[in-house]
């Protein structure tokens, strides 16, 4: 029967902080590969592997003219390595093949073995890569000397037909090798999905193996229990005594070590992360963010602690040669196991919290909460345990039959254990008393335990020992593993919550340490949220990847493909060539920033050039640079820019139907841009707007009035229509304030008071000199304009005012007059009009009574009689 290898599983699991170091590079991934480029002194000296290579390189025809050599002899020799290098593919993928079919039931060899091939099929395609510029100078120089002389046309030099002829030669062989190395790629390729195609064969296989279960194997299975475990016995006692008598300096080294390394951990855990991952029990009710932080990393800090020093004491007892070949094994999974065990009860007691019930994640009592971590702790062990004695099975070549036996025993247990949890009663009581008798679980949880418990147990009674052994895992294991990422995304939610982080400690050393506010502690809440997320699904993804049969070669293949090899269409990208073309973008833009700072200071300011025209220099050599940067960023990053030549014509087609607007305003922003006619913080009147500026893009330019409304104008309207800028060149204005007096008054008198109220006034220049100007005569006053600039414009209504309020006062002091409007009205009325209305009034008057209704007695306060 074909068996997992779950040692590595568990061993892999307890080292988690191996998966997160190891930096994905092509060399990580290359470092195995057999084939060897030979120099180019050996080349030469090999015999001729590319057929009529070597004919073609001992004969080399005169050039007609010295223009036209274009095919020099380090061609031939760069076609020889081509074609020892696609023989030297040939031989390795070969001795690749003969591998696999030698070990098609090892699944890590096979892993490795896969590695090696994906990678013997990017070289064998870079060879035709590396053979396209010479195939490309062969075709141009053929197109130079063109088609032979037809029968009967003159003759051509001899030194041109054979440069024709060594040419044709050339390009065939430069065919026949790309075509080889095509060949070889798709055969390297096939062989990489057999490889595929094997492993998963052998991981089904393994999972739905079946096992006949009987009496005999009972009776064999305990017979060969009590054989090896004589065995094992023998072999550690063994050991033991060769290390007392001669390891025992190297074993003392590495256990102080050790304990050294130990020791600065818990030193480490306790000055730095004491805060972040132990419980406050004196706290009855902490925040939601806390529970979460406090129970991912009490979770995560200890198990990578432990793990990084049972991996240090590990490779400190390999390195002193203190571990023998058969013990080595053994002892690694004897430190998984214990990893194991102990990451499973600190997710358990994180999430359960027996001893802390304000701490607790869910709704357990206290009693029910100690039940349930019991019962994991149990789980956990039975299921290390099992993974340790296959080690020491598989160590000493113990019979099947034992190893079958027992997952069988560890299968049952774990059904057990859930099928008994599913019973207890440890939910919280409706009043809430974590210390009161609990209730039974919900019954889909107690429906689900029993079932999943009932199934491991079948499945194993029935003889289905891998399926049982694997669901086992996955529930203890990969249970784990997902709460622990489960609670670390809460807890990075829970930090990136409005106004959270800035009651941690960490978030109280950035404000303090940075000057923080509180957008900016806000902010920087998001980004921890978001590190915390990449740090729970790096270190969850790759353990359950793990626990479901992947090999940690596999993980690294798929991250340096990831990181080196995207396809988009025809595009082949990578996200280190994404980033190095992003350095070189910003490492342009710097240069170019301090090109224009040096150019602006030094050459144009040297050379009193007018400021309008440095201004022009500088932004032009700006944008240029940034162009030059983005060229050659594009290009780094691996992107065709021969690609991009459907978009420009798609991007010319628009322009030239439909987006002659938008490339109007555009052009019109570049040369606002450039000419600077405002800018940024500028009060500005175009049309019938007017206001601040408040932003410049390309396309439209954002104006905000003084009644705080903001106004989009194209980039366009702005250059085709006059535009009055109160503030172009500095923010001096001419402020007026006109003054009127009674005619009576002295008008010296009123100038001499005027200018003496604004010279009072240190907001208002001496130079250009106040003034006051005497307007006219008005129909009721004298009238003046008192007129006087101000340095900052922004500040003329508040001056205004003072100013207002000041000239009141001393025309008060002195008894001027500030006249308002009147008039006299005159009715020019004939003599014998004005007798027929005084007749007709005293007639009214002796002869009509008034009515009640026309007018009332009651005093109508609403109108006026005469």
């Amino acid at each position: 029967m074909i068996r997992l290898r779950p040692p590595r599983l568990l061993l892999a699991l307890s080292l988690a902080t191996i998966l997160l170091s190891p930096l994905v590079s092509p060399t990580g991934v290359n470092a195995q590969q057999d084939a060897v480029t030979p120099s180019a002194a050996s080349e030469t000296q090999a015999p001729a592997a590319a057929g009529d290579a070597a004919p073609a390189a001992e004969t080399q025809p005169a050039p007609a003219a010295p223009a036209t050599a274009v095919v020099e002899p380090t061609r031939d020799e760069q076609l020889v390595a081509a074609g020892e290098r696609l023989a030297a593919a040939k031989k390795q993928l070969a001795a690749l093949r003969d591998q696999v079919e030698k070990n098609k039931q090892d699944d890590s060899l096979l892993a490795e073995l896969k590695v090696k091939v994906d990678a013997l099929v990017r070289d064998v395609l870079q060879i035709s890569v590396d053979l396209r510029p010479r195939l490309n100078d062969v075709q141009t120089r053929l197109t130079e000397l063109g088609s032979a002389p037809a029968d009967g046309q003159p003759p051509e030099p001899a030194s041109v037909t054979d440069e024709r002829g060594r040419l044709n030669a050339a390009r065939a062989e430069i065919n026949a090798i790309t075509g080889q190395a095509e060949d070889l790629s798709i055969d390297a390729k096939s062989l990489s999905d057999e490889i595929s195609d094997i492993r998963r064969a052998l991981f089904t296989n393994a999972l739905f193996a079946h096992t006949d279960i009987d009496g005999q194997m009972f009776e064999e299975a305990t017979q060969s229990f009590w054989s090896d475990a004589e065995r094992v016995r023998r072999s550690i006692s063994s050991w033991i005594v060769f290390v007392i008598k001669f390891k025992a300096l190297p074993l003392t080294l590495a256990i102080i070590l050790s304990l050294a390394l130990a020791s600065v951990i818990m030193f480490v855990e306790k000055r730095v992360f004491s805060d972040i991952n132990r419980r406050d029990l004196t706290i009855e009710d902490p925040s939601y963010m806390s529970r979460f932080s406090v129970a991912f990393w009490s979770t995560i800090l200890p198990s990578m602690a432990l793990s990084f020093f049972l991996t240090s004491a590990y490779f400190l007892l390999d390195t002193f040669n203190v571990l023998r070949p058969d013990i080595a094994p053994i002892a690694a999974s004897f430190f998984a196991l214990i990893g194991l065990v102990f990451f499973v009860t600190a997710v358990s007691r994180a999430v359960l919290a027996p001893s802390a019930p304000h701490w607790r994640l869910v709704k357990l009592s206290n009693k029910g909460a100690r039940d349930v971590s019991i019962a994991i702790f149990l789980m956990a062990v039975v299921n290390g345990l099992d993974y340790l004695l296959a080690v020491i099975s598989e160590t000493f070549s113990s019979p099947v039959v034992l190893t079958v036996m027992k997952s069988l025993a560890s299968s049952v247990i774990v059904g057990f254990l859930l099928f008994f949890v599913s019973f207890l009663r440890p939910v919280l009581s409706e009043k809430g008393d974590p210390y009161a008798p609990g209730r039974p679980w919900p019954r889909a949880v107690s429906v689900t335990l029993r079932v999943i418990g009932v199934i491991l147990i079948l499945s194993a009674g029935i003889g289905y020992i891998g399926l049982s052994r694997f669901l086992a895992t996955q529930i203890i294991v990969a249970g784990a593993v997902v709460a622990t990422m489960y609670i670390g995304i809460l807890s990075g939610k829970a930090i990136s919550a409005p106004n959270q982080f800035g009651e941690t400690r960490v978030g109280r050393y950035l404000a303090g340490r940075f000057k923080l506010g509180p957008v900016g502690l806000d902010q920087s809440g998001i980004a921890a949220g978001l590190l915390i997320y990449a740090f729970a699904l790096a270190t969850g993804v790759p353990l359950i990847l793990m626990s479901w049969g992947f090999q940690p070669r596999d993980m690294q293949l798929w991250l340096f493909n990831l990181f080196t090899e995207i396809n988009i269409g025809t595009i082949r990208i990578s996200i280190f060539g994404i980033l190095g073309g992003l350095l070189l973008f910003a490492a342009g833009l710097t240069l170019t920033r301090w090109f224009q700072k040096w150019l602006d200071g030094n050459v144009m300011a040297r050379s009193q050039v007018d400021g309008g025209v440095r201004n022009s220099v500088k932004m032009g050599v700006g944008y240029l640079g940034a162009g030059l940067a983005a060229i050659i960023g594009i290009s780094a990053a691996g992107i065709d820019l021969s690609s991009l030549a459907l978009v420009a014509g798609a991007l010319s087609l628009g322009i030239g139907f439909g987006l002659q607007n938008i490339v109007s305003n555009f052009v019109s922003g570049l040369i606002l841009l450039v000419e600077r006619p405002f800018k940024v913080g500028d009060h500005v009147i175009t049309g019938v707007n007017e206001g601040i500026v408040k932003r410049i893009s390309v396309r439209a330019t954002e104006i905000e009035t003084f009644r705080r409304q903001s106004i989009i104008v194209p980039n366009s309207e702005l250059i085709n229509a006059p535009l009055g800028n109160w503030t172009h060149r500095n923010k001096v204005q001419r402020s007026e304030v006109p003054v009127s007096v009674a005619f009576d008054a002295d008008p010296q008198e009123v100038i001499d008071l005027l200018l003496a109220v604004v010279n009072g006034m240190p907001e208002i220049l001496r130079n250009p000199e106040p003034h006051v100007e005497f307007l006219r005569f008005g129909a009721s006053s004298l009238d003046f304009e008192l007129r006087f600039h101000l340095a900052d414009m922004g500040e003329g209504l508040n001056v205004r005012n003072r100013v207002r309020m000041e000239i009141l006062r001393s025309f008060r002091a002195r008894g001027i007059v500030m006249p308002y409007p009147h008039q006299d009205v005159m009715l020019h009325v004939r003599e014998q009009d004005r007798n027929a209305l005084l007749r007709r009034k005293s007639k009214s008057e002796a002869e009509r009574k008034p009515l009640a209704v026309e007018l009332p007695a009651e005093p109508d306060d609403d109108k006026l009689l005469p």
